[in-house]
Protein backbone atom coordinates (compact mmCIF):
# COMPACT_ATOMS: atom_id res chain seq x y z
CA UNK A 1 0.00 0.00 0.00
CA UNK A 2 2.71 2.49 0.98
CA UNK A 3 4.22 2.37 -2.68
CA UNK A 4 0.87 2.14 -4.25
CA UNK A 5 -0.61 5.41 -2.80
CA UNK A 6 2.67 7.24 -2.88
CA UNK A 7 3.06 6.49 -6.70
CA UNK A 8 -0.36 7.54 -7.07
CA UNK A 9 0.03 10.69 -5.81
CA UNK A 10 3.38 11.25 -7.11
CA UNK A 11 1.64 10.69 -10.73
CA UNK A 12 -0.73 12.78 -10.04
CA UNK A 13 1.34 16.10 -9.01
CA UNK A 14 3.33 15.09 -12.62
CA UNK A 15 0.30 14.74 -14.92
CA UNK A 16 -1.87 17.85 -13.56
CA UNK A 17 -2.36 20.42 -15.75
CA UNK A 18 -3.93 24.13 -14.56
CA UNK A 19 -6.66 23.80 -17.70
CA UNK A 20 -8.45 21.44 -15.55
CA UNK A 21 -8.89 23.36 -13.08
CA UNK A 22 -12.63 25.49 -12.25
CA UNK A 23 -12.98 29.18 -12.65
CA UNK A 24 -14.05 28.94 -9.11
CA UNK A 25 -10.88 27.21 -7.78
CA UNK A 26 -8.24 29.73 -10.31
CA UNK A 27 -10.29 32.83 -9.10
CA UNK A 28 -10.16 31.86 -5.11
CA UNK A 29 -6.41 30.54 -6.03
CA UNK A 30 -5.33 34.36 -7.19
CA UNK A 31 -7.24 35.49 -3.92
CA UNK A 32 -4.41 33.35 -1.67
CA UNK A 33 -1.95 34.32 -3.87
CA UNK A 34 -2.92 38.25 -3.27
CA UNK A 35 -3.94 37.69 0.42
CA UNK A 36 -0.09 36.09 1.23
CA UNK A 37 1.49 38.71 -1.10
CA UNK A 38 -0.50 41.10 1.25
CA UNK A 39 0.71 39.27 4.48
CA UNK A 40 4.39 39.56 3.40
CA UNK A 41 4.53 43.00 2.70
CA UNK A 42 2.78 43.41 5.81
CA UNK A 43 5.47 41.48 7.91
CA UNK A 44 8.16 43.11 5.92
CA UNK A 45 7.64 46.13 8.00
CA UNK A 46 8.45 44.17 11.59
CA UNK A 47 11.59 45.79 13.16
CA UNK A 48 12.86 42.15 13.05
CA UNK A 49 12.31 41.87 9.55
CA UNK A 50 14.08 44.18 8.44
CA UNK A 51 16.91 43.89 10.88
CA UNK A 52 17.13 40.22 9.12
CA UNK A 53 16.82 41.37 5.89
CA UNK A 54 19.84 43.71 6.27
CA UNK A 55 21.44 40.34 6.85
CA UNK A 56 20.90 38.30 4.54
CA UNK A 57 19.91 40.54 1.27
CA UNK A 58 23.24 41.23 0.73
CA UNK A 59 24.53 39.23 -2.31
CA UNK A 60 25.20 40.97 -5.63
CA UNK A 61 23.84 38.29 -7.11
CA UNK A 62 20.21 37.98 -6.12
CA UNK A 63 17.63 37.86 -8.30
CA UNK A 64 14.74 37.06 -6.33
CA UNK A 65 12.43 39.86 -4.89
CA UNK A 66 12.47 40.11 -1.05
CA UNK A 67 8.82 41.32 -1.67
CA UNK A 68 7.55 44.96 0.07
CA UNK A 69 11.22 45.79 0.18
CA UNK A 70 13.22 47.54 -2.95
CA UNK A 71 16.05 44.31 -2.06
CA UNK A 72 16.49 41.40 -4.09
CA UNK A 73 18.39 38.14 -2.59
CA UNK A 74 18.83 34.69 -4.03
CA UNK A 75 16.45 32.22 -4.30
CA UNK A 76 16.72 30.23 -1.10
CA UNK A 77 17.30 33.98 1.06
CA UNK A 78 14.16 35.42 -0.32
CA UNK A 79 11.82 31.82 -0.31
CA UNK A 80 13.16 31.95 4.01
CA UNK A 81 12.63 35.94 4.55
CA UNK A 82 9.20 36.11 2.69
CA UNK A 83 8.38 32.79 4.50
CA UNK A 84 9.53 34.49 7.43
CA UNK A 85 7.42 37.63 6.97
CA UNK A 86 4.37 36.48 5.52
CA UNK A 87 3.91 34.94 9.34
CA UNK A 88 4.54 38.00 11.33
CA UNK A 89 1.60 39.26 11.49
CA UNK A 90 -0.94 36.77 11.71
CA UNK A 91 -2.55 37.62 9.32
CA UNK A 92 -2.05 34.64 6.51
CA UNK A 93 -4.41 32.64 5.80
CA UNK A 94 -5.54 28.63 6.64
CA UNK A 95 -7.13 26.05 6.40
CA UNK A 96 -9.22 24.44 9.64
CA UNK A 97 -8.91 20.63 8.01
CA UNK A 98 -5.09 20.42 8.16
CA UNK A 99 -4.86 22.77 11.49
CA UNK A 100 -2.77 25.03 9.58
CA UNK A 101 -1.52 27.69 7.51
CA UNK A 102 -0.25 25.58 3.98
CA UNK A 103 0.03 28.71 1.67
CA UNK A 104 2.82 30.76 3.33
CA UNK A 105 4.38 27.47 3.56
CA UNK A 106 4.62 26.96 -0.19
CA UNK A 107 4.10 30.18 -2.31
CA UNK A 108 7.34 32.43 -1.05
CA UNK A 109 9.62 29.29 -2.24
CA UNK A 110 7.63 29.15 -5.97
CA UNK A 111 7.84 32.55 -5.73
CA UNK A 112 11.62 33.00 -5.60
CA UNK A 113 12.33 30.09 -8.13
CA UNK A 114 9.34 31.68 -10.37
CA UNK A 115 11.44 35.22 -11.00
CA UNK A 116 14.85 33.78 -11.30
CA UNK A 117 13.85 31.36 -14.12
CA UNK A 118 11.57 34.09 -15.27
CA UNK A 119 8.14 31.63 -15.36
CA UNK A 120 4.80 32.32 -16.21
CA UNK A 121 2.09 33.03 -13.65
CA UNK A 122 0.42 30.48 -14.56
CA UNK A 123 3.03 28.22 -13.90
CA UNK A 124 3.18 29.29 -10.48
CA UNK A 125 -0.27 29.22 -10.10
CA UNK A 126 -0.54 25.60 -11.00
CA UNK A 127 2.13 24.92 -8.33
CA UNK A 128 0.43 26.66 -5.81
CA UNK A 129 -2.80 24.52 -5.69
CA UNK A 130 -0.63 21.35 -5.74
CA UNK A 131 1.60 22.07 -3.14
CA UNK A 132 -0.95 23.35 -0.97
CA UNK A 133 -3.22 20.36 -1.56
CA UNK A 134 -0.33 18.03 -0.73
CA UNK A 135 0.90 20.23 2.57
CA UNK A 136 -2.48 20.46 3.69
CA UNK A 137 -3.33 16.73 3.21
CA UNK A 138 -0.45 15.54 5.06
CA UNK A 139 -1.96 18.02 7.92
CA UNK A 140 -5.41 15.84 7.68
CA UNK A 141 -3.75 12.41 7.01
CA UNK A 142 -1.33 13.12 10.36
CA UNK A 143 -2.09 13.88 13.88
CA UNK A 144 0.85 15.74 14.96
CA UNK A 145 2.10 15.46 18.79
CA UNK A 146 0.39 17.50 21.26
CA UNK A 147 3.31 19.61 21.54
CA UNK A 148 4.39 20.13 18.12
CA UNK A 149 3.48 23.69 16.10
CA UNK A 150 2.23 22.36 12.73
CA UNK A 151 4.60 25.53 11.20
CA UNK A 152 7.65 23.83 9.74
CA UNK A 153 6.40 20.22 9.11
CA UNK A 154 4.20 18.99 6.25
CA UNK A 155 4.23 22.77 4.47
CA UNK A 156 8.06 21.76 3.70
CA UNK A 157 6.65 18.29 2.05
CA UNK A 158 3.85 20.64 0.29
CA UNK A 159 6.36 23.52 -0.48
CA UNK A 160 9.18 21.08 -2.57
CA UNK A 161 6.57 18.52 -4.22
CA UNK A 162 5.13 22.35 -5.61
CA UNK A 163 8.54 23.73 -6.45
CA UNK A 164 9.37 19.84 -8.29
CA UNK A 165 6.07 20.80 -10.23
CA UNK A 166 7.40 23.83 -11.34
CA UNK A 167 10.95 22.55 -12.17
CA UNK A 168 8.75 19.98 -14.63
CA UNK A 169 10.12 16.98 -12.43
CA UNK A 170 8.38 13.22 -13.81
CA UNK A 171 7.02 11.11 -11.15
CA UNK A 172 9.29 9.20 -10.14
CA UNK A 173 11.39 12.54 -9.31
CA UNK A 174 8.59 13.76 -7.46
CA UNK A 175 8.25 10.84 -5.65
CA UNK A 176 11.84 11.26 -4.24
CA UNK A 177 11.41 14.77 -4.10
CA UNK A 178 8.87 13.87 -1.16
CA UNK A 179 10.75 11.33 0.80
CA UNK A 180 14.01 13.77 0.83
CA UNK A 181 11.68 16.86 2.15
CA UNK A 182 10.12 14.32 4.98
CA UNK A 183 13.59 14.18 6.44
CA UNK A 184 13.85 17.53 6.36
CA UNK A 185 10.66 18.59 8.75
CA UNK A 186 11.12 20.72 11.45
CA UNK A 187 10.40 19.51 15.14
CA UNK A 188 8.44 22.77 16.06
CA UNK A 189 7.58 23.38 19.65
CA UNK A 190 4.46 24.55 20.54
CA UNK A 191 5.31 26.71 23.59
CA UNK A 192 6.87 28.83 20.76
CA UNK A 193 3.58 30.66 20.45
CA UNK A 194 2.49 29.74 24.19
CA UNK A 195 5.12 31.93 25.39
CA UNK A 196 5.56 34.47 22.86
CA UNK A 197 8.69 32.70 21.42
CA UNK A 198 9.07 34.73 17.78
CA UNK A 199 11.76 31.76 16.96
CA UNK A 200 8.18 30.32 15.84
CA UNK A 201 7.71 32.85 12.64
CA UNK A 202 10.88 31.50 11.50
CA UNK A 203 9.33 27.99 10.99
CA UNK A 204 7.41 29.06 7.56
CA UNK A 205 10.37 30.52 5.96
CA UNK A 206 12.81 27.46 7.33
CA UNK A 207 10.08 25.55 5.38
CA UNK A 208 10.25 27.11 2.44
CA UNK A 209 13.91 27.22 2.23
CA UNK A 210 14.26 23.44 2.91
CA UNK A 211 12.22 23.14 0.17
CA UNK A 212 14.93 24.70 -2.52
CA UNK A 213 17.32 22.42 -0.32
CA UNK A 214 15.27 19.21 -0.98
CA UNK A 215 15.56 20.40 -4.60
CA UNK A 216 19.39 20.86 -4.56
CA UNK A 217 20.01 17.16 -2.91
CA UNK A 218 17.59 15.62 -4.96
CA UNK A 219 19.46 16.90 -8.01
CA UNK A 220 22.89 16.13 -6.37
CA UNK A 221 21.85 12.18 -6.19
CA UNK A 222 20.69 12.25 -2.99
CA UNK A 223 17.64 10.13 -2.15
CA UNK A 224 15.30 9.50 0.87
CA UNK A 225 13.53 6.81 2.41
CA UNK A 226 11.08 4.30 0.40
CA UNK A 227 8.37 6.31 2.00
CA UNK A 228 9.45 9.01 4.08
CA UNK A 229 5.81 10.70 5.04
CA UNK A 230 4.67 7.53 6.02
CA UNK A 231 7.75 7.07 8.13
CA UNK A 232 7.93 10.96 9.54
CA UNK A 233 4.43 11.69 9.83
CA UNK A 234 3.58 8.14 11.12
CA UNK A 235 5.74 7.84 13.29
CA UNK A 236 8.45 10.90 14.16
CA UNK A 237 6.42 13.52 14.37
CA UNK A 238 2.79 12.44 14.56
CA UNK A 239 0.75 9.43 16.35
CA UNK A 240 -0.68 8.44 12.96
CA UNK A 241 -0.75 8.80 9.46
CA UNK A 242 -3.96 7.50 7.60
CA UNK A 243 -2.48 7.07 3.41
CA UNK A 244 -5.68 7.12 2.12
CA UNK A 245 -6.65 10.76 2.83
CA UNK A 246 -3.66 11.47 0.91
CA UNK A 247 -4.96 10.39 -2.62
CA UNK A 248 -9.02 10.43 -1.82
CA UNK A 249 -10.52 12.44 -4.57
CA UNK A 250 -7.34 14.04 -6.01
CA UNK A 251 -8.16 16.31 -8.57
CA UNK A 252 -11.79 16.84 -7.46
CA UNK A 253 -12.17 18.07 -3.69
CA UNK A 254 -9.22 20.99 -3.74
CA UNK A 255 -8.25 21.94 -0.02
CA UNK A 256 -7.38 25.58 -1.13
CA UNK A 257 -11.20 26.04 -2.05
CA UNK A 258 -12.20 25.19 1.63
CA UNK A 259 -9.40 27.55 3.14
CA UNK A 260 -9.65 30.78 5.62
CA UNK A 261 -8.74 34.37 5.14
CA UNK A 262 -8.20 36.57 8.45
CA UNK A 263 -9.44 40.06 9.06
CA UNK A 264 -8.55 39.58 12.95
CA UNK A 265 -4.62 39.66 13.42
CA UNK A 266 -4.09 36.61 15.56
CA UNK A 267 -4.05 33.00 15.61
CA UNK A 268 -7.06 31.35 14.17
CA UNK A 269 -8.22 30.00 17.52
CA UNK A 270 -8.90 33.35 18.67
CA UNK A 271 -11.36 34.10 16.07
CA UNK A 272 -14.58 32.45 17.25
CA UNK A 273 -13.86 34.37 20.81
CA UNK A 274 -14.20 37.75 18.54
CA UNK A 275 -16.41 37.03 15.93
CA UNK A 276 -18.52 36.27 19.06
CA UNK A 277 -17.92 39.90 20.74
CA UNK A 278 -18.28 41.36 17.63
CA UNK A 279 -21.89 40.41 17.14
CA UNK A 280 -22.37 41.14 21.08
CA UNK A 281 -21.06 44.77 20.31
CA UNK A 282 -22.82 45.29 17.11
CA UNK A 283 -26.16 44.26 19.04
CA UNK A 284 -25.42 46.39 22.32
CA UNK A 285 -22.22 48.50 22.25
CA UNK A 286 -19.88 48.10 25.98
CA UNK A 287 -17.60 50.68 27.03
CA UNK A 288 -14.33 48.54 28.47
CA UNK A 289 -14.69 50.52 31.74
CA UNK A 290 -18.25 48.73 32.30
CA UNK A 291 -16.66 45.01 32.25
CA UNK A 292 -16.14 43.56 35.55
CA UNK A 293 -15.40 39.63 33.60
CA UNK A 294 -15.35 38.17 30.64
CA UNK A 295 -15.54 34.38 30.52
CA UNK A 296 -14.90 32.79 27.37
CA UNK A 297 -15.45 28.39 26.72
CA UNK A 298 -14.23 27.37 23.20
CA UNK A 299 -12.99 24.26 22.10
CA UNK A 300 -9.50 22.85 23.28
CA UNK A 301 -7.26 24.69 21.34
CA UNK A 302 -8.24 27.95 21.97
CA UNK A 303 -8.41 27.06 25.48
CA UNK A 304 -5.16 26.95 25.30
CA UNK A 305 -4.60 31.10 24.77
CA UNK A 306 -5.26 31.57 27.89
CA UNK A 307 -2.14 33.66 28.89
CA UNK A 308 -3.54 36.55 30.42
CA UNK A 309 -0.19 38.74 30.38
CA UNK A 310 1.62 38.13 27.21
CA UNK A 311 5.13 39.30 27.02
CA UNK A 312 5.54 40.81 23.29
CA UNK A 313 3.32 41.17 20.16
CA UNK A 314 3.68 37.00 19.38
CA UNK A 315 2.34 36.51 22.66
CA UNK A 316 -0.54 39.11 22.42
CA UNK A 317 -1.31 37.15 19.19
CA UNK A 318 -1.67 34.22 20.97
CA UNK A 319 -3.81 35.07 23.63
CA UNK A 320 -7.40 35.12 23.98
CA UNK A 321 -7.86 37.65 26.69
CA UNK A 322 -5.35 39.91 25.06
CA UNK A 323 -7.37 39.52 22.00
CA UNK A 324 -10.57 40.35 23.88
CA UNK A 325 -9.31 42.55 25.87
CA UNK A 326 -7.41 44.83 23.09
CA UNK A 327 -10.81 44.51 20.83
CA UNK A 328 -12.71 46.10 23.55
CA UNK A 329 -10.62 48.62 24.79
CA UNK A 330 -8.66 49.74 21.26
CA UNK A 331 -11.87 49.04 18.88
CA UNK A 332 -10.47 46.45 16.85
CA UNK A 333 -8.89 43.41 16.50
CA UNK A 334 -6.62 45.29 13.43
CA UNK A 335 -2.94 44.85 13.39
CA UNK A 336 -2.51 48.09 15.01
CA UNK A 337 -3.83 46.53 18.02
CA UNK A 338 -1.38 43.78 18.49
CA UNK A 339 1.71 45.80 18.41
CA UNK A 340 3.70 46.62 21.49
CA UNK A 341 1.85 49.65 21.98
CA UNK A 342 -1.32 47.74 22.56
CA UNK A 343 0.88 45.32 24.59
CA UNK A 344 2.23 48.18 26.39
CA UNK A 345 -1.51 49.80 27.08
CA UNK A 346 -2.44 49.39 31.13
CA UNK A 347 -6.30 49.47 30.11
CA UNK A 348 -5.58 46.26 27.84
CA UNK A 349 -3.23 44.62 30.28
CA UNK A 350 -6.01 45.08 32.86
CA UNK A 351 -9.20 43.72 31.16
CA UNK A 352 -7.09 40.94 29.96
CA UNK A 353 -6.64 40.09 33.63
CA UNK A 354 -10.29 39.75 34.23
CA UNK A 355 -11.20 37.57 30.81
CA UNK A 356 -10.64 33.87 31.56
CA UNK A 357 -11.32 30.83 29.03
CA UNK A 358 -12.37 27.39 29.08
CA UNK A 359 -12.40 24.51 27.45
CA UNK A 360 -15.96 23.22 26.24
CA UNK A 361 -15.47 19.39 25.33
CA UNK A 362 -18.79 19.79 23.45
CA UNK A 363 -17.23 22.33 21.37
CA UNK A 364 -14.25 20.72 20.92
CA UNK A 365 -16.21 17.49 19.73
CA UNK A 366 -17.28 19.63 17.08
CA UNK A 367 -14.11 19.83 15.61
CA UNK A 368 -12.78 20.74 12.51
CA UNK A 369 -16.15 21.28 10.87
CA UNK A 370 -16.62 24.09 13.38
CA UNK A 371 -14.57 26.14 15.64
CA UNK A 372 -17.95 27.21 18.26
CA UNK A 373 -17.23 29.64 20.69
CA UNK A 374 -19.29 31.49 23.33
CA UNK A 375 -18.02 34.67 25.47
CA UNK A 376 -20.25 35.89 28.10
CA UNK A 377 -19.92 39.68 29.70
CA UNK A 378 -20.45 40.43 33.05
CA UNK A 379 -20.66 44.35 33.60
CA UNK A 380 -20.83 46.12 36.56
CA UNK A 381 -24.40 47.18 36.95
CA UNK A 382 -25.01 43.19 36.89
CA UNK A 383 -26.33 42.37 33.66
CA UNK A 384 -24.48 39.65 31.81
CA UNK A 385 -24.56 39.82 27.80
CA UNK A 386 -23.64 36.56 25.81
CA UNK A 387 -23.23 35.69 22.50
CA UNK A 388 -21.95 32.67 20.65
CA UNK A 389 -20.92 31.34 17.04
CA UNK A 390 -20.37 28.19 15.07
CA UNK A 391 -18.50 28.68 11.92
CA UNK A 392 -15.76 31.58 12.22
CA UNK A 393 -15.71 34.40 9.60
CA UNK A 394 -13.17 33.81 6.69
CA UNK A 395 -13.86 30.49 6.19
CA UNK A 396 -15.61 28.01 2.99
CA UNK A 397 -18.99 28.43 5.43
CA UNK A 398 -18.65 32.63 6.07
CA UNK A 399 -16.62 34.19 3.45
CA UNK A 400 -15.20 37.50 3.58
CA UNK A 401 -16.33 39.38 0.49
CA UNK A 402 -13.62 40.07 -2.41
CA UNK A 403 -14.13 44.04 -1.06
CA UNK A 404 -12.65 42.69 2.59
CA UNK A 405 -10.62 40.94 1.09
CA UNK A 406 -9.24 43.99 -1.09
CA UNK A 407 -9.09 46.50 2.09
CA UNK A 408 -7.38 44.29 3.83
CA UNK A 409 -4.20 43.89 1.10
CA UNK A 410 -4.21 47.48 1.12
CA UNK A 411 -4.19 48.13 4.78
CA UNK A 412 -1.33 45.43 4.73
CA UNK A 413 0.75 46.39 1.82
CA UNK A 414 0.32 50.40 3.02
CA UNK A 415 2.95 49.64 5.74
CA UNK A 416 5.62 49.32 2.96
CA UNK A 417 4.99 49.96 -0.41
CA UNK A 418 3.18 53.36 -2.65
CA UNK A 419 -0.46 52.61 -3.28
CA UNK A 420 0.20 52.95 -6.67
CA UNK A 421 2.94 50.45 -6.64
CA UNK A 422 0.52 47.86 -4.22
CA UNK A 423 -2.50 48.67 -6.76
CA UNK A 424 -0.53 47.62 -9.67
CA UNK A 425 1.09 44.35 -7.74
CA UNK A 426 -2.97 43.59 -6.85
CA UNK A 427 -4.51 43.94 -10.19
CA UNK A 428 -1.27 41.64 -11.71
CA UNK A 429 -1.86 38.78 -9.24
CA UNK A 430 -5.61 38.92 -9.92
CA UNK A 431 -4.70 38.01 -13.30
CA UNK A 432 -1.43 35.94 -12.53
CA UNK A 433 -3.03 32.80 -14.61
CA UNK A 434 -2.24 35.47 -17.49
CA UNK A 435 1.16 37.08 -16.71
CA UNK A 436 3.77 35.71 -18.93
CA UNK A 437 6.95 36.44 -16.40
CA UNK A 438 6.08 36.88 -13.32
CA UNK A 439 9.16 39.57 -12.31
CA UNK A 440 6.96 41.59 -13.93
CA UNK A 441 4.78 42.05 -11.17
CA UNK A 442 7.38 43.34 -8.56
CA UNK A 443 9.62 45.42 -11.37
CA UNK A 444 10.78 48.50 -10.65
Amino acid sequence: MAACWLDTLSDFIAGFRFETLKPATIEQTSYVALDTIGAIVGGAAEPEMQALTEKLAVSPAGEASVIGTDKKAVSAAAAFLNGTAGTFLEMDEGNRFAKGHPAIHVLPALWALGEIKGLSGKAVMEALVLGYEVGARIGIAAALRPDMHPHGTWGTVGAAAAVAKLLGYDAARIRETINVASSLTLASSKRTMLEGGTVRNAYAGISNRMALMAIDLVEAGFVGERDGLSSVFGKVVSERFDTARMIDGLGHDWQIDKNYFKLHSCCRYNHGALDALDILLAREPVAADAVERIDVASYLFAAELDDQAPRNTLGAKFSVPFAVATRLVRGSSRVENFTWDAVRDDKVRTLASRVFVTEDKAMTAKLPQFRPARVDVRLRDGRTLTSSVEANRGDDQDPYSRDELTAKYFSLTARMLPHEKADSARRKILALAGIADIRSIFAR
